[in-house]
C-alpha cells in the first residue's frame, strides 16, 4: 500500500512539474544595437494616421510632398518621438505589473525522504510529502488586483498626456520656425536698408557733406539691425534642432515646412464649457484620478493585511517505524508587535499626498486658463493695433516711393519710413506668434481640440 502510494506521489510531482515547465518563459535574446538610427531625411517617411490617438490627427491625411503643415508635423512627432517611445515602453511596463498584481501565489510542495544509514530490523524508510496554500493571500487579492487595473489605467493615461504634450511641442516648434522665417526676411530687409544708407553717409561724410554724428547715428542703427538679424539666425537654428530631436530626426534635416493651417481659438463659452468637464477632457487629471485610485486599493490591502496571515499544509508522513499519518498543518503569525500598522500609515499618507496633489493640479489649470484668456484679450488688442498702424504704412508706401523718384522726399527720410515700416512689420509678426503661442498652450490646456474659426491671419512679406 505505501509503495502504490508513493507510485501515485510520484507520479503526481512530475504530473505538476511538467504543467509548471509547459508555463514557463524562455529566454530570447535581445542584443543592443551600436548604429545611430536617427533619420536623417523625411522624404519617404509615412505615418499611420488611424493608429494615433486623437481625432483631428487620426483624420487628417498624411501627404508631405507638397510641404510639412502643423498637423503633418503633430503627426510624425507622436509616431516617431523619442521620448514616447520609452513613454509607450512603460505603459507596457505598468501593464505588467497589473497583470503580475491580478496572480494568485502558487501552491507549495514539500518532499521529504528519510533513508536509515544502517539498515535494521524494523526499520523503514520514512517519507514525508504535504501541499500548502497561503491562504492569507485570498484576503487581500481583490484589492491588490483592482490597484494593478488602475494603475493601469493610470499608464494609459499618462502616456496619452505625454502624447498631447508633445502634439503642443511639435506646433510650437512649427510656429517658431514660420515666424523667424517671416521676422529674418523683413529683419533682412531692413538690414540691407540701413547698409545702404550707412554707405551713402560714409561718402556724405568723407565729402565733408555729413557729421560725424549724423554718420554715428546711421552707423549704429546698421550694426543693431545686424545684430538682430544674427541673433534670430541663431535663434532659427536652435528651433529647427528642437524640432529635428522631438521629431525623432537627424539634427540639420531638411524639412520643408507649409504654414497653410490657422489654429483656431475657442470662444469664452467654450472655454467656459470645458472647464467645467476638465476632470473629463485632461488625461493626466484622469490619470491622477487614476493612481488616487490605485493607492485607495492598496490602503484597503494594507488593512486587510493586519489580520494575521497564515498558511495551511495538507500532509502525509510514514516514520521509520513503517506508521503512515496523514494530517494538516497551520501556522500564522500573532498581530502583536506589528500587525502591518507601519504599512498601514504609510499607505494612509501617501492617499492624502495623492489627493492634494490632484486638487492642486486641478486649480492650477484652472488659473492657468482664465489667466491665458486675459493674455489672449491683451494680444488680440494690441494686434487690433498695430495691424491698424501696419496698414497705414502699407497705404502710404507707394506715396513714398513716388515721393522718392519725384524729388519729394531724399533717400535719407526714404530710408528712415522704410525702417519704420518694416519694424511695424516685425510688431505684427511678434505679436502674431505671441497670440498664437497663446492658443496652443490654452488648447494644451484644456486638454482638447476646436475647429480653425477665429484663426490668425499669417501676413508674408
Amino acid at each position: 500500500m505505501a509503495k502504490n502510494f508513493q507510485m501515485k506521489l510520484q507520479t503526481l510531482f512530475l504530473f505538476v512539474f511538467g504543467i509548471g515547465m509547459a508555463g514557463c518563459a524562455s529566454y530570447q535574446p535581445l542584443p543592443l544595437d551600436d548604429k545611430i538610427t536617427l533619420e536623417a531625411s523625411a522624404s519617404h517617411l509615412m505615418v499611420d494616421a488611424k493608429s494615433l490617438p486623437f481625432h483631428f490627427l487620426s483624420t487628417h491625411k498624411f501627404d508631405p510632398s507638397d510641404g510639412w503643415d502643423m498637423t503633418e508635423v503633430a503627426m510624425l512627432a507622436v509616431a516617431n518621438n523619442p521620448n514616447l517611445i520609452l513613454a509607450r515602453d512603460d505603459a507596457k511596463i505598468g501593464h505588467a505589473q497589473a497583470f503580475a498584481a491580478g496572480l494568485l501565489p502558487d501552491p507549495q510542495v514539500n518532499l521529504s525522504r528519510d533513508i536509515p544509514v544502517q539498515p535494521a530490523p524494523g526499520v523503514f524508510k520514512a517519507f514525508g510529502a504535504g501541499v500548502g496554500y497561503d491562504l492569507g493571500s485570498l484576503v487581500t487579492h481583490a484589492a491588490s488586483s483592482s490597484a494593478g487595473r488602475f494603475e493601469s489605467q493610470k499608464a494609459d493615461l499618462n502616456l496619452l498626456w505625454q502624447e498631447w504634450q508633445v502634439v503642443a511641442q511639435a506646433r510650437l516648434l512649427f510656429s517658431r520656425a514660420i515666424a523667424q522665417e517671416n521676422l529674418l526676411l523683413w529683419l533682412t530687409d531692413n538690414r540691407n536698408l540701413l547698409a545702404g544708407r550707412y554707405a551713402n553717409a560714409k561718402l556724405a561724410l568723407n565729402d565733408g557733406n555729413l557729421t560725424s554724428d549724423a554718420f554715428n547715428a546711421t552707423l549704429s542703427a546698421w550694426q543693431d539691425i545686424s545684430r538682430q538679424a544674427n541673433e534670430l539666425e541663431r535663434q532659427q537654428l536652435q528651433t529647427r534642432n528642437d524640432l529635428d530631436a522631438l521629431l525623432g530626426l537627424a539634427p540639420g534635416t531638411d524639412l520643408k515646412l507649409a504654414d497653410d493651417e490657422a489654429l483656431g481659438m475657442p470662444d469664452e463659452n467654450e472655454v467656459d464649457q470645458a472647464l467645467a468637464e476638465l476632470t473629463k477632457r485632461r488625461p493626466d487629471l484622469m490619470a491622477l484620478k487614476a493612481g488616487y485610485a490605485a493607492e485607495d486599493a492598496r490602503y484597503r490591502q494594507a488593512i486587510l493585511a493586519q489580520f494575521p496571515p497564515f498558511n495551511l499544509v495538507i500532509n502525509r508522513t510514514r516514520d521509520n517505524t513503517g506508521v503512515n499519518m496523514q494530517g494538516f498543518a497551520l501556522s500564522f503569525a500573532l498581530p502583536i508587535l506589528n500587525g502591518n500598522r507601519g504599512n498601514i500609515r504609510i499607505e494612509e499618507a501617501t492617499r492624502q499626498r495623492l489627493r492634494d496633489e490632484y486638487q492642486i493640479r486641478l486649480n492650477s489649470a484652472y488659473a492657468e486658463v482664465k489667466r491665458l484668456v486675459a493674455d489672449s484679450r491683451l494680444l488680440t488688442a494690441q494686434l487690433r493695433m498695430s495691424e491698424a498702424g501696419l496698414r497705414t504704412f502699407d497705404e502710404t508706401a507707394a506715396n513714398a516711393a513716388q515721393a522718392l523718384a519725384q524729388g519729394d522726399l531724399d533717400g535719407s527720410g526714404y530710408a528712415i519710413f522704410q525702417s519704420s515700416r518694416i519694424a511695424k512689420h516685425v510688431e505684427v509678426t511678434n505679436l502674431r506668434q505671441a497670440l498664437l503661442e497663446n492658443r496652443i498652450a490654452l488648447l494644451t490646456l484644456l486638454g482638447g481640440n476646436f475647429d480653425t474659426r477665429n484663426g490668425i491671419e499669417e501676413r508674408h512679406p
